[in-house]
């Protein structure tokens, strides 16, 4: 099961170069450490297409390459090492042109990503949910099966669907439904979801709803906040639906945890600032290749006590801050030094 997330800006020749370039290279690689299975570009112009073109051969991480209106996009695309190719049959163009972009892909062995998304609907299927004629789901689908059904008459199979809407329910149903119809591989999301916690909201009840039911191979957890923590939201759904679905468990097997981190909320009794710290470590410690539990708590009154399963931890009052192995206190130092001191201790794990 397959993480993926989206670049969020607009690259440049000059975001590539130098030490930009370096931050940029350095950030794809910690996405990759994270968790992030597949890294997708919009490009919106072949402009666009060069400029991914030429990262794609500076990263180890597989770019997917985003196109809307432009077949000949995507032919640029495609004269590069780009791992995927996401075209939506709504606004793509003609059959010949979905043709050329088929035959290309055929010939450098790229697969293509059918997107459908709520918004940009064939004219003809939009007209017809608004006449009552089809809900939106099942246009959605009817989106998919007209593009698979040109992906098969040209004899090309390797490819996946998307049929994304900002409805819960719709993303649901259209996906439930064209599972039922074919056995083509299924890319999930929920498009539009919104900021971090109602995004997160909504994809997770989404995406625990299609896993547990057997349906979805790939997914993304969109949200209007940071690609890491869209990786980590998804990371954390696959857990979840692993530990739920007996079919999701079967289907990732043993499915690598990584670094769980426990922290209380934090109340009156507070003494420790969990939301600052965990704040500074969470993309550390989500890219860590280590089975541990990490606990951040708020009082030394509960926190060693309540996080005695966890492989390291930190609380403090006042201007000191406890460091703890399963329940058991193993340093006491000055908040001035407590990032330092938990570095040290979460290397000896």
């Amino acid at each position: 099961m397959v993480i993926q997330t989206m670049w969020k800006d607009r690259l440049s020749f000059d975001d590539l170069a130098g030490l930009a370039g370096e931050k940029i290279r350095e950030r794809i690689g910690r996405l990759q450490a994270m968790g992030c299975g597949l890294l997708r570009f919009a490009v919106p112009d072949l402009g666009a297409a060069e400029v991914l073109g030429r990262l794609a051969a500076m990263v180890s991480m597989p770019l997917v390459a985003d196109i809307h209106f432009d077949y000949k996009i995507a032919l640029r695309c495609l004269d590069y090492p780009i791992a995927k190719i996401r075209i939506n049959p709504g606004n793509i163009g003609s059959r010949t042109q979905v043709e050329k972009v088929l035959s290309a892909s055929t010939a450098k062995g790229i697969p293509i990503r059918i997107g459908v998304n709520a918004g940009s609907l064939p004219r003809d299927l939009a007209a017809r949910i608004d006449a009552g004629e089809l809900t939106r789901a099942e246009a959605l689908v009817e989106a998919a099966e007209r593009e698979l059904a040109i992906f098969r008459e040209f004899d090309f199979h390797d490819c996946l669907v998307s049929m994304k809407a900002s409805s819960v329910a719709d993303t649901i149903r259209a996906n439930r439904l064209l599972a039922e119809r074919t056995d083509a591989p299924l890319h999930l999301g929920v498009t539009e979801a919104g900021p971090l916690i109602a995004g997160v909201v909504r994809n997770t009840a989404a995406l625990l709803t299609l896993l547990g039911e057997g349906v979805g191979d790939t997914i993304r957890v969109s949200l209007s906040d940071t690609m890491e923590n869209e990786v980590i939201a998804g990371r954390e759904i696959l857990h979840t639906a692993a530990e739920t679905s007996e079919w999701a468990r079967k289907r990732q097997g043993a499915l690598k945890r990584g670094v769980t981190i426990v922290s209380c909320p934090r109340c009156g009794r507070n003494g420790f600032d969990t939301h600052g710290f965990t704040s500074r470590w969470l993309d550390t410690l989500y890219a860590m290749d280590k089975d541990i539990t990490i606990a951040i708590m708020g009082c030394v009154v509960n926190g060693p006590g309540e996080s005695r399963h966890a492989d390291l931890g930190i609380t403090g009052a006042g201007n000191k801050v406890l460091l703890f192995r399963h329940g058991e206190v193993i340093r006491t130092i000055n908040a001035a030094v407590a990032d330092e001191a938990f570095r040290e201790e979460l290397e000896k794990l």
